[in-house]
């Protein structure tokens, strides 16, 4: 049986919850599929955050791993072609420290694709009825860093395929703002269709996913 790592992460920027953890915890909980599913927590910590996920994949020793992150101010689930290798803070992490304009990985190529059939998810996830697309960026926050750093450490591990996944708030980080949401059961159901395609496709689908920007 296949064990699959999903990641998420601790609350940021003066939030008191994010919705990528309760989101992959939600799937793990639902979860009736022919896989095992493990969730860890990433800090949002520049500094920290690399020894937490090399952890994660030395104690779950995964064959896929998706990793979850919160992009607020996007309206859909976005499933991430590319990893760059730059640390570019728009904001401080949860210590305080802000990089700028630093590598992920001194002397490591300048980017990485996603090894998840990103196109195949997308429709999974549009075939519930909720919206999706591929994204060609992943930013230059703790999201890229922890993709950029997944793809980096994956080398080592051939059979393991690996990406990265934004979704947007959940309604209970969007109570009392205009910040676009979905509920949390529609953000667990997008997330297991991506698993679900996942382990369904070793190979992507030929379909067009690009963008004009």
């Amino acid at each position: 049986m296949p064990t699959v790592l999903l990641t998420g992460f601790e609350p940021f920027d003066g939030d008191t919850s994010n919705p990528s953890w309760t989101a992959v915890q939600e799937v793990r909980d639902r979860w009736d599929g022919d896989a095992e599913i493990q969730v860890r927590q990433l800090p949002v910590d520049f500094a920290r955050v690399d020894d937490a996920l090399r952890a994660a994949l030395a104690e779950v020793d995964p064959d896929v791993v998706i990793s979850v992150g919160l992009a607020g101010g996007i309206e859909t689930l976005e499933v991430e072609r590319v990893a760059i290798n730059v640390d570019d803070a728009r904001i401080p992490d949860n210590t305080g420290f802000q990089p700028i304009d630093e590598p992920v990985v001194d002397g490591g190529p300048a980017a990485y694709f996603s090894t998840l059939p990103i196109k195949a998810a997308v429709a999974a996830v549009r075939t519930k009825g909720i919206p999706a697309v591929v994204s060609q960026t992943a930013g230059t926050y703790t999201c890229n860093h922890v993709f950029y750093l997944l793809m980096h450490e994956l080398r080592e591990r051939p059979g393991t395929r690996g990406g990265f996944v934004h979704i947007p708030y959940s309604t209970e980080e969007a109570i009392g703002t205009d910040r676009p949401y979905m509920r949390m059961d529609q953000l667990a159901t997008a997330l297991t269709a991506v698993v679900r395609a996942t382990l369904a496709n070793e190979t992507d689908v030929k379909v067009g996913g690009g963008s004009l920007d």
